[in-house]
């Protein structure tokens, strides 16, 4: 749907003077340095939750691991070629514990408390 800044005014006057007005901010009211704390913070944390990319690259122990995990999602259409590509370039250069520490064997039942 192609439309203007004057229609596009018109169908939604309140998001165009949010979009406009360049004071539409979200205050940060606190700050968790401890990830464990934050972590277990989270009710239900994983009800519904889809692991991403980085999520599959934890679990692994080697660069070639994280390598196939990366080329296995964009053959499959779930990953740019671009992102992709931004992934292999972070893990060339700093290593695959760049993208946080291992996710060990049983993580999310122990970080859903079922374990």
């Amino acid at each position: 749907m192609e439309t203007n800044k004057k229609s596009f005014k018109k169908m939604f006057p309140n998001l165009s003077e949010e979009l406009e007005g360049g004071d539409s901010k979200v205050p940060i009211d606190a700050i968790r340095t401890d990830s464990d704390a934050a972590e277990k913070s989270m009710p239900d944390k994983f009800r519904n939750y889809d692991p991403n990319v980085v999520d599959f690259i934890r679990r692994c122990d080697t660069k070639e691991q994280a390598e196939e995990i990366i080329a296995y999602l964009e053959k499959r259409g779930e990953l740019s070629k671009e992102y992709a590509e931004e992934l292999r370039q972070r893990l060339k250069r700093e290593g695959v514990r760049s993208f946080g520490s291992k996710k060990e064997e049983g993580y999310y039942f122990k970080q859903g408390g079922l374990c």
